[in-house]
């Protein structure tokens, strides 16, 4: 089912409590979402988009979730949890979920727009890979992601062409390193920290 995304926040929510997968903008890129919270739903997502088992990235509704799924930020970097299109991968502290989590998580706490609604009425994590088979172009479209996944989504919301930069990853574990250079640029991540990376 395609719905426009002025019309799809409930109907998404719904499909994402069933444990299906929606296809949505998030704030960087079209996402291919599901309930992080729910290992069958995760798992399913796997055998669609990732059979190589390389973890997924996840979106959370707000802070507490840092919390919520045993994260641990070092001190002095919560500041970098405003940072839109920025993903932190930081290091988990208990087995819960442990079906996602392998040692660290994947986060980021979109900040505008669709997916940020999205969040804090389903009021869960999502879990949120690009929308393409491994080693494809991520879909810029809706029927692009169509074309890739067909009727193993339950929902696609059309927001119209999405050209964008994935986020950026950043590794909080222990060196602080940049993973992937995407939306966030590497001297702004330098200024908010004040220092070299």
């Amino acid at each position: 089912m395609i719905v426009p995304v002025e019309k799809a926040l409930e109907k998404a929510v719904e499909v994402l409590k069933n444990g299906e997968i929606v296809v949505a903008p998030t704030d960087t890129l079209y996402g291919m979402l599901t309930d992080a919270t729910s290992e069958e739903a995760v798992r399913r997502l796997y055998n669609i988009r990732r059979p190589s088992g390389k973890p997924f990235l996840i979106l959370i509704p707000d802070e507490t979730w840092i919390n919520k799924l045993c994260l641990e930020l070092p001190k002095g970097y919560e500041e970098l949890l405003k940072v839109e299109g920025l993903t932190l991968i930081l290091k988990t502290t208990c087995d819960k979920f442990s079906y996602i989590n392998k040692g660290s998580l994947a986060v980021r706490i979109p900040r505008k727009g669709f997916i940020k609604e999205l969040l804090k009425t389903f009021a869960k994590p999502v879990v949120a890979p690009s929308v393409n088979p491994e080693g494809k172009k991520p879909a810029e479209t809706i029927s692009e992601a169509v074309k890739y996944f067909g009727e193993k989504v339950s929902l696609y919301v059309d927001a119209g062409e999405i050209k964008g930069e994935p986020s950026t990853i950043l590794d909080l574990k222990e060196d602080i390193k940049i993973v992937r250079e995407g939306k966030v640029k590497k001297d702004a991540i330098e200024k908010i920290l004040n220092r070299k990376l």
